[in-house]
């Protein structure tokens, strides 16, 4: 596979400066390009860490490619942690964001203790952690689950929240005829690693979801420690879907795994390594026809933001771009979770979280870069 690293252009999404403000965490983004042509940015945003009851989705708009998006705007915010929106554009002005929503009482308890949290935030943390202490488990059970929402209007208001049983960080993809597919851990009644992995689709802009079939496990992996997956429609029809390996047995490194369906998701083939160290996949097809996996590297000494190509509809996988590896390892090693799109001119787009060399806290950010081939 031929490594390819060159001096992209990048820029920030998102970012807080300074220590007067504990919300200025973001992570786990999606992208989509709109109807109207404007990019769509969700995250994970305005939370003190990587875990907290904090965490809400959150949106930016750029109506000029990438080069300055809006403030953030809170489009959903439980009682509880918000986490890993995807966005989706269905066409017709319709929009479907996707998320999950998740109990982790005690986290923050465990981030006061790091020693290289700033003092201020630990203090607002304990504040915040005290309250989230008080909801009951009826509060907690109300809220927690898998969720997707539509806009009508182009994602300046959105439906309620529609629950369902499968969660995967970038969401569903959308094909030729309408329908939704949706891949990934079942999340039923929760998430959990022993959960099966499924296939959900939707044929009503995400109203209602039917479940459509299961993920096989392979012999190479651990079928508790597949998860984080995505999907796109081929040209021919196919689905390609892929998934986070964490710790593949013959070696420890998170890998992709790739796998296909011909079928709508009913059956799907045995999952196969595509071979580079990372995680987790999001597809997209670009009008050149090739395949772009965007991942993350958390390998240390090789921590870095990159993209993998095929030109054969993910049989092979030729390239792999280093995004960005401008990454203070000692300070601030919790990065990734790329998502990419085509701009009009041919170029991509991905944007991804990080921290910035003088932050501790993670912004989301963005690099601008063109397929060689």
């Amino acid at each position: 596979m031929k490594i390819i690293k060159e001096n992209f252009e990048t820029g920030v999404v998102h970012r807080y400066p300074g220590d007067h403000n504990p919300f200025k965490y973001n992570a786990w983004p999606s992208l989509a390009v709109g109807d109207n042509g404007w990019l769509y940015a969700v995250a994970s945003g305005l939370r003190m860490s990587h875990v907290d009851h904090a965490g809400k989705n959150i949106m930016w708009v750029s109506f000029n490619e990438g080069k300055t998006w809006t403030p953030p705007i809170v489009v959903y915010d439980s009682k509880i942690d918000d986490r890993d929106p995807g966005i989706l554009n269905l066409g017709g002005g319709k929009m479907l964001m996707s998320w999950y929503t998740d109990n982790y009482e005690g986290y923050l308890d465990h981030m006061q203790e790091q020693t290289w949290l700033p003092a201020g935030d630990k203090a607002m943390m304990k504040g915040y952690s005290d309250y989230w202490h008080t909801l009951s488990d009826e509060d907690y059970n109300a809220e927690k689950g898998s969720y997707v929402s539509l806009s009508k209007d182009n994602g300046v208001t959105w439906g309620d929240p529609v629950r369902l049983n499968v969660h995967s960080p970038h969401g569903p993809c959308r094909c030729k005829d309408g329908t939704l597919v949706y891949m990934g851990k079942r999340f039923e009644p929760e998430y959990a690693f022993d959960n099966d992995f499924v296939c959900y689709t939707s044929s009503d802009d995400g109203a209602t979801w039917e479940f459509a079939g299961t993920v096989p496990p392979c012999e190479d992996a651990d079928y508790g420690q597949m998860y984080e997956a995505h999907q796109v429609e081929l040209p021919s029809g196919r689905i390609l879907g892929g998934m986070r390996v964490n710790g593949r047995k013959d070696a420890p490194a998170d890998s992709v795994y790739v796998t296909y369906s011909d079928d709508k998701g009913k059956t799907w083939s045995t999952p196969k390594c595509i071979g580079v160290d990372g995680m987790p996949p999001h597809f997209m097809v670009h009008s050149s026809g090739a395949v772009i996996c965007s991942y993350s590297c958390r390998t240390w000494g090789n921590i870095t933001e990159r993209a993998v190509v095929s030109y054969d509809g993910g049989e092979t996988w030729e390239e792999d771009y280093v995004l960005n590896d401008n990454i203070n390892m000692e300070k601030q090693r919790d990065m990734g979770y790329p998502a990419t799109v085509e701009l009009p001119d041919g170029s991509l787009f991905t944007i991804y979280y990080q921290a910035l060399p003088e932050d501790w806290h993670t912004s989301i950010l963005w690099t601008k870069w063109k397929l060689k081939k």
